[in-house]
């Protein structure tokens, strides 16, 4: 990659930033000033800007425990949106692979490889994401195979796709479903003349939030996760 290319990645500078920095001498690699911007970097490489190691260049995969009253969203102008939460670079870069209602907590993944949200967000993919809820009525002893047929929603042509629903205790459940209308959960329960009180995301795929991660708080993906979405 080229060495511009692979600080402006890993750092807010952009490339004409990338660039007059290495002209002043300000980034080594492997110990050796580089002034020329258009210089191949590997993987292996140390690069360095003002001393300081700078991470590898590629892909960013993150999992947040998204708390309560966060968008979804790059921008909004009423509301804090969960980027607001990491402390990266070239926050612009990323977007959320399966966003969340505002009132919605739980596992939010991160990234800036857009074929790899993909694949979490395509119907083709079916994606499985469960989710625990807590409802403002008991839940019928039917609308387990309801649920599994599929639900009719309000100005839906076709019904949802199968879903998996696990009765916890009298009004909290499990969900599973592999796709992502619009508000889907809490349409899905509204069918059945309940109401969700609250949605907390517990995995996407194979990926499950980290019980240690505390609201608001964001890690690394493993290469394991990472790989499992596929």
């Amino acid at each position: 990659m080229r060495l511009d290319k692979a600080v402006s990645q890993v750092t807010d500078l952009s490339r004409a930033d990338v660039k007059r920095a290495a002209r002043q001498e300000r980034i080594t690699v492997n110990g050796v000033a580089v002034t020329d911007p258009s210089a191949k970097v590997r993987d292996a490489d140390e690069v360095c800007l003002d001393g300081e190691v700078l991470g590898a260049a590629g892909p960013r995969y993150f999992m947040l425990n998204k708390p309560l009253g966060y968008v979804c969203a790059t921008k909004d102008g009423e509301h804090p949106i969960v980027l607001d939460l990491l402390d990266e670079p070239n926050l612009q870069k990323l977007h959320i692979a399966g966003r969340l209602d505002i009132d919605t907590t739980g596992l939010v993944l991160i990234t800036d490889d857009g074929q790899w949200s993909h694949r979490i967000a395509s119907p083709r993919h079916q994606c499985a994401k469960t989710y625990y809820a807590h409802l403002a009525e008991p839940i019928a002893d039917d609308a387990v195979e309801k649920f599994e047929k599929g639900i009719w929603l309000n100005n839906e042509k076709t019904r949802t796709k199968p879903a998996r629903l696990e009765i916890l205790y009298r009004n909290e459940v499990r969900i599973t479903i592999t796709e992502g209308r619009y508000h889907q959960v809490k349409r899905m329960f509204a069918a059945l003349g309940n109401k969700v009180l609250e949605l907390h995301r517990e995995s996407i795929g194979e990926i499950q939030l980290d019980e240690l991660l505390s609201e608001g708080d964001y890690r690394p993906l493993t290469p394991e996760e990472i790989a499992s979405i596929g």
